[in-house]
C-alpha cells in the first residue's frame, strides 16, 4: 500500500452533516491531511435510520484515496456509532481502526479520571437515550440526560452560539465530574472554553473527542481548546 511521510486519515460524514469538516480544521495538526467521504442519512434521527448507516460504510471507506495508508478513520455520527457498538471496524472493512464519537468519548473520559458525566444533545429524547444507554453499559454513569429534542441534524448545525451556550450550562449535574455534548452537527466545539470556564469541570463535545481520539491513538500530540486537550493516552 502506497504510503509518504504525511499523516493520513480518513473521515466518514453524514452526508447531511454541516460542521464536521469546520471543527477537523481546528484541531489537525501541520504534517497531518484528512480525507473526507460521506454516506447517505435519512433524517429524523430515530434508532432505525442510524442503524441503516451501517451497511454503507463499507463502500464509504473504499472510497477514501484507495490503495494509500491510513493512520486511522473517523466516523462522523455520535448516535450512530452508539447504535452500531463495537461493529465499527467489521462494518469498514478493516483497512484502518475506525474511531467514533461514542467510543472517543469513552476514551477521552478515562483519560480525565471521569466516571460520572452529565450528557446534553440536540437529539429527541429517545435518541439521547440511545446514547445515554450505551455509556452506561461501559461503566459510565450518567448523572443526567438532557434533550434540545431537534429531529433533524441540519437544524442542529444551524444553532446560535448563545442557545447552545445556555443549554450547556443548563445540563450540568452537581454529581458530574464531566460534560457530554452529543452530536457531530452542533457547533459547540469552540465554545467548550467559555462552557468549561462556566463550569469549572471537563467539557467535551463528539467532533473535539473525535479528532482528539483518533490522534492519541495514532500517537500524534494534539493541540485544541478544552481539558482533553492537555491529555494522552500514550
Amino acid at each position: 500500500m502506497w504510503k509518504d511521510d504525511i499523516r493520513r486519515f480518513g473521515l466518514i460524514a453524514l452526508a447531511t452533516d454541516m460542521t464536521i469538516e469546520g471543527d477537523a480544521r481546528l484541531v489537525m495538526p501541520e504534517g497531518t491531511r484528512l480525507h473526507v467521504t460521506r454516506i447517505e442519512f435519512d433524517n429524523p434521527t430515530t434508532e432505525e435510520n442510524l442503524r441503516n448507516t451501517g451497511p454503507r460504510l463499507r463502500a464509504a471507506v473504499d472510497l477514501i484515496v484507495p490503495g494509500v495508508h491510513l493512520d486511522g478513520i473517523g466516523f462522523g455520527c455520535t448516535s450512530a456509532s452508539a447504535v452500531l457498538g463495537d461493529q465499527m471496524d467489521a462494518l469498514a472493512g478493516g483497512r484502518a481502526h475506525v474511531t467514533t464519537p461514542a467510543g472517543a468519548a469513552l476514551r477521552g473520559f478515562a483519560a480525565l479520571g471521569a466516571e460520572r458525566v452529565a450528557l446534553m444533545t440536540p437529539y429527541l429524547e429517545a435518541t439521547t437515550n440511545l446514547v445515554g444507554d450505551h455509556f452506561e453499559a461501559h461503566g459510565i454513569d450518567v448523572v443526567r440526560r438532557v434533550s434540545m429534542n431537534f429531529p433533524d441534524d441540519r437544524d442542529m448545525a444551524v444553532l446560535p452560539a448563545e442557545r447552545i451556550v445556555e443549554m450547556a450550562v443548563g445540563s450540568d449535574h452537581p454529581d458530574a465530574q464531566a460534560l457530554f455534548i452529543s452530536c457531530t452537527a452542533l457547533p459547540v466545539m469552540p465554545l467548550i472554553p467559555r462552557i468549561e470556564e462556566a463550569l469549572g469541570k471537563p467539557v467535551l463535545s463528539a467532533n473535539q473527542a473525535l479528532f482528539w481520539a483518533m490522534l492519541d491513538q495514532a500517537q500524534i500530540p494534539a493541540t485544541g481548546s478544552g481539558a482533553l486537550f492537555g491529555r494522552r493516552t500514550w
